[in-house]
């Protein structure tokens, strides 16, 4: 192979030396030209016009065979190719090597040069371009499939020598990384992955050190932006025919990675605790703070499970009242006849049992927020009494005479549809409004699937620190079927199901075999949540699993109803048809 100069006298190397160190020497062997694995593979700081002594590159048993190859190309303008030596590299240290020595030719044909090129010989078999005899090491494939199969999967794939020297990467590497492959070949892996157990604990070195093959290592790398990545991490040594070990391969993906979907910003947006990053969350995100900077009311509507208490709070520790409590009241989980009490407090002897004076949630909610939750189930006699409270600013204690002001804001929520409930007379129109100053819907997760991985990664970082784990993500088996399932019980349900994993899981990465089945559970549940919450009520439970849901709770009705996969509205209005109360 002969390079030649073009028409202005500059020197053109010959092309397709992917994998080979380029060094081009003029006739009193000074540098004119080398590429960057020239300097990772032999000797770093090569600079032009620099003299270099091939004692330098190669070990004294071959450097005979290499000056004759030389002084042929320079004397005659003959060309060796493929030989074996052994050279040097930038490290001090032999290694066995194919070299071939072209003249290079000048305009005026006359040998002003040579080019010497080095390929690392441990390299041969882990590239399948470079292979002489590619099926005795590899299974019997043609070639053009092994390398399309091993440059298109779906995860990045990278080799190294025994001196720990990348010697292949693939197109998937590429793209996870952002390095292309010509950036790499010839450089330590450390200086391209600088991950957290490069320096210690790293699974390339004890496999290449053990030979004993690594599966699912969790680490971080840093892509060529700094990036921090979560990877999970196969390892294996390479052996030539002879059973000697010349290499290592490992093969890497992003734990829970997906896909970006086009149309949406590639960081998620928050707003306290809630985040997302789909158009129904860009829009509640522009809309709470001016909402919370007001004094409205506010009414939350969406189904259960959806977040609403989240958005109650977030509306509270961003608005005037944040240094005042926030007190939560659900309509549908106190007695009637205790519901009036709870609300504006009883004094001393008001009703039996009123043996002491109480202070009602009006008035421990003073200067701060109440959250008057599942607001639909109210009845329509408390419903008249919250109505004048909204009104006159002022209430009275249930068998009491005097007036107390109301200084706390009022945000409400429910799952109920309320305009529905109008029109069958069980909600009143002039409370309503009252309460719908600010009206807020908020969609169920089936309708923003974007959101699921970033709320996994939330979630997966709050139970890491419940039970003390270190989980880092999801398989992306585990993904596809999220992104699938209509999640009835919307993101409650999600993080329920991730708890669940929680138990069984082990090591860094949840795996379809720690999660409960998808499938059954729908068969298990309706198939579209959206529906009324009356067709819930039809589906309930039996006597026995309300019973067995209460006791693994330990009579926490929100969790039962969890358990259940029914509201807490459901819940209650079973256990009082069977008489659990």
């Amino acid at each position: 192979m002969t390079a030649k100069a073009d028409d202005n006298g500059t020197n053109v190397l010959p092309e397709n030396f992917t994998g080979e160190a380029i060094l081009v020497l003029d006739r009193n062997h000074r540098v004119l030209g080398f590429n960057d694995l020239a300097q990772h593979l032999l000797r770093s700081g090569l600079a032009p016009g620099e003299r270099v002594s091939l004692e330098e590159l190669f070990e004294g048993p071959d450097l005979a065979k290499v000056m004759s190859s030389l002084d042929q190309a320079l004397s005659r303008g003959g060309s060796s190719q493929r030989l074996a030596a052994r050279a040097i590299d930038s490290q001090g240290i032999g290694f066995d090597c194919i070299f071939s020595i072209n003249p290079l030719v000048g305009i005026n044909q006359l040998v002003t040069g040579v080019i010497i090129s080095i390929r690392d010989a441990e390299s041969l078999p882990l590239m399948a371009q470079n292979r002489p005899d590619r099926a005795t090491d590899f299974p019997s494939l043609p070639a053009l499939t092994y390398e399309s199969l091993v440059e298109h999967l779906a995860e990045g794939i990278f080799t190294i020598n025994t001196r720990w020297q990348i010697t292949s990467f693939n197109q998937t590497a590429e793209k996870i990384t952002g390095y292309k492959r010509g950036e790499v070949l010839g450089r330590y892996c450390w200086e391209i992955f600088r991950s957290d157990v490069c320096q210690s604990g790293c699974p390339l070195r004890m496999t290449l050190e053990s030979g004993i093959t690594r599966f699912d290592q969790d680490v971080r790398m840093l892509d060529k932006k700094g990036a921090r990545m979560p990877m999970l991490v196969n390892t294996n040594v390479v052996r030539d025919r002879t059973g000697r070990v010349i290499g290592a391969v490992e093969t890497f993906r992003l734990i829970g990675s997906l896909e970006e979907q086009p149309g949406f910003p590639s960081r998620p947006l928050t707003f306290s605790e809630i985040v997302g990053r789909g158009p129904a969350m860009q829009r509640l995100f522009k809309l709470l703070p001016a909402v919370a900077a007001s004094e409205a009311n506010v009414l939350i509507q969406g189904e259960s499970g959806t977040g609403k208490e989240l958005v109650a709070r977030a509306i509270h520790h961003h608005s005037s009242f944040r240094e005042g409590p926030f007190v939560a009241v659900n309509c549908s989980a106190l007695a009637e006849t205790l519901l009036e009490s709870e609300l504006f407090g009883h004094e001393k002897a008001a009703f039996t049992g009123a043996i002491r004076s109480k202070v009602g949630r009006f008035e421990l909610a003073r200067r701060g927020t109440l959250f008057l939750d599942e607001i639909g189930e109210l009845k329509p006699e408390l419903q008249v009494k919250l109505l004048r409270v909204l009104e006159q600013r002022v209430f009275e204690r249930v068998g009491g005479t005097r007036l107390i002001p109301m200084e706390a804001r009022i945000i409400s929520a429910t799952n109920r549809d309320l305009i529905k409930a109008l029109a069958e007379g069980q909600f009143r129109e002039d409370l309503f409004y009252r309460l719908r100053t600010v009206p807020i819907i908020l969609p169920p997760l089936r309708e923003r699937l974007e959101d699921i991985p970033l709320l996994v990664e939330h979630f997966l970082a709050r139970l890491n620190r419940k039970y003390k784990k270190e989980v880092r993500g999801v398989d992306p088996k585990v993904m596809r079927p999220f992104l699938s399932y209509p999640w009835p019980g919307n993101v409650r349900e999600l993080e329920r199901i991730l708890e669940y994993a929680f138990v069984f899981v082990k090591g860094p990465v949840i795996f379809q075999r720690h999660l409960p089945n998808l499938e059954l559970l729908m068969k298990e549940r309706l198939p579209e949540n959206k529906k009324a919450e009356t067709k819930k009520e039809t589906q309930a439970p039996a006597g026995d699993l309300l019973r067995e849901a209460l006791e693994k709770s330990g009579g926490r009705r929100l969790e039962a109803a969890d358990l259940l996969g029914i509201s807490r509205t459901s819940l209650w209005r079973k256990m009082k048809k069977m008489g659990l109360e």
